[in-house]
């Protein structure tokens, strides 16, 4: 009611209304932690990691694009060709990996990020100010260029005086090149393309599970997987092999494993470059932890090798398949799950081993995802089960889009339901929440989201008296239960034919 009724007539008041849209969130965000060649790695200082690239054009400029000794750029390309569009880099550097930086008087430049790339930069330090004059002293110019890939900037009238707007130390944090140190309030020494220096050894050695996901301290400094602590979301998590050669083990993937429960996120799990044969993959799987926040692949991709004259390799094929789920979420939903004739392998020339249709039925089973490579249809992914999805567990989270699912509507509840903190704990409450959250899962409903022919039959929102006793109201707490029906992939087809008996004309 207005505050002051004083005269007769119409009053008009807004009136607040209980509803409140709860958004889907993403699904298919994909976080790939490995070697690059260059970018912003795990411990950046002004937090540049994770950094979100949505091509692979964007990856290329941001991070080296292709690099035979980073296994993770290869993983990157294969989710872009096969429809990804949003992913988080997180780049790992070795032991000994330098950053190139060279001294122009009292102002030190150092590339903006360690690596061998760093070299390339050429400086050119001046005092022009652009009509046939010069920069009142201290101020100078400086022009940035790298030679690999031709990016060039150019930073007019920078001070070394910490006090000047234009101070080069600061100004220089928004270069995706360097990043300044000035000694002094002078003016640096005069240079005419003049590179950075490094030693030979820029590039470190390989990293490894120390660096990513098992190394002490780890988690506190956000380094590694752990680097997505700054990221708001991600779905799916792809650490692809640590190098050429080197695998991830299945012991390296205890804290990956807890992370991505955590975040509720999907962790794509890549088998050995040795195991090309079903008795192996069957090893592999069983030295796994057989958690439904897990998903294995086999047999690995051979494909085209750009720095090698296109000659044929074998891949891990996480990235590949990571790609394949987000362009099924994208044309038909988190609830359908990534396999079939039109979970093609986009850029997969071939397999790394042939699949039977027995070979299927033994990996089938033990919660193991095959690639099958068919005629017409090309390489396809052939399976849609978690790692918990082995018959003999029987588990509820037996099939990824299941899961996926109800991640997904845990992240978009979690999300959608924060106004009701602190909010009066009644049935007016419950009233809004059942409203809210009803709203939502009808509108999934009606995308085809759950199984079931009406929504009494395909989901429930239960939030009263019932769920929500006094004792609870007591100790501040709002009970709200949410069920749905999922819906399940097709895996066995069964035709059932019959001759029919000749007939007699009477």
């Amino acid at each position: 009611m207005p505050a002051v009724l004083n005269y007769p007539g119409v009053y008009v008041e807004e009136v607040r209304s209980a509803v409140r849209t709860i958004t889907g969130v993403a699904t298919s965000i994909t976080a790939f932690v490995g070697r690059a060649r260059r970018g912003p790695v795990d411990n950046d200082a002004q937090g540049l990691s994770p950094t979100r690239v949505r091509s692979f054009a964007e990856f290329e400029r941001l991070f080296g694009g292709l690099w035979d000794e980073a296994p993770m750029s290869f993983a990157v390309n294969h989710y872009f060709q096969n429809g990804g569009s949003e992913a988080l880099i997180v780049r790992v550097v070795g032991s000994g990996t330098a950053t190139a930086s060279r001294a122009f008087g009292d102002l030190t430049l150092s590339a903006a990020n360690p690596g061998l790339w760093g070299g390339e930069i050429e400086v050119t330090i001046d005092t022009a100010d652009g009509m046939g004059g010069a920069l009142a002293a201290p101020l100078y110019n400086l022009t940035l260029r790298d030679a690999a890939t031709g990016q060039r900037e150019v930073h007019f009238g920078l001070s070394p005086a910490a006090t000047h707007p234009r101070f080069a130390d600061q100004v220089l944090l928004g270069s995706a090149l360097v990043r300044g140190s000035t000694a002094a309030a002078t003016r640096p020494s005069a240079a005419a393309a003049q590179r950075l220096t490094i030693a030979a050894t820029g590039d470190g050695a390989a990293v490894g599970a120390a660096e990513i996901t098992t190394g002490a301290g780890l988690q506190g400094a956000r380094r590694g997987i752990f680097a997505l602590e700054r990221a708001d979301l991600f779905n799916l998590l792809v650490i692809p092999p640590y190098a050429p050669g080197a695998d991830v083990a299945a012991s390296d993937l205890a804290n990956a494993i807890t992370y991505c429960q955590a975040r509720r996120a999907i962790l794509l799990v890549d088998p050995p470059a040795a195991a090309d044969t079903v008795a192996e993959a069957i090893t592999f799987a069983n030295s796994l932890t057989r958690h439904a926040n897990l998903a294995l692949y086999f047999p690995r991709l051979r494909a085209p090798n750009p720095l090698r004259g296109n000659g044929l390799q074998d891949f891990a094929p996480s990235g590949a398949v990571a790609g394949t789920i987000a362009r099924t979420d994208a044309t038909r939903g988190v609830w359908k799950s990534a396999a079939g004739i039109d979970a093609t392998l986009n850029g997969a020339t071939a397999l790394a081993a042939k699949l039977t249709d027995g070979d299927n039925g033994d990996l089938n089973p033990l919660g193991i995802n095959c690639l099958r490579d068919f005629p017409v249809y090309g390489r396809v992914v052939w399976g849609a089960r978690t790692l918990v999805g082995a018959d003999a567990l029987a588990s509820e989270w037996k099939y990824l889009a299941v899961r996926r699912t109800a991640l997904f509507l845990e992240e978009s509840l979690y999300r959608g339901t924060q106004w009701v903190v602190f909010e009066p704990n009644d049935e007016p409450l419950w009233a809004q929440i059942r409203l809210n959250i009803g709203a939502f899962m009808q509108n999934l409903f009606r995308q085809g989201a759950f199984q079931g022919r009406t929504p009494r039959e395909a989901y429930f929102v239960k939030c009263d008296a019932e769920t929500t006793t006094q004792n609870d109201i007591d100790l501040g707490i709002v009970n709200i239960a949410v069920g749905f029906a999922p819906l399940k992939p097709a895996e066995f087809v069964v035709i059932r034919l019959q001759q029919m008996a000749g007939q007699v004309n009477a």
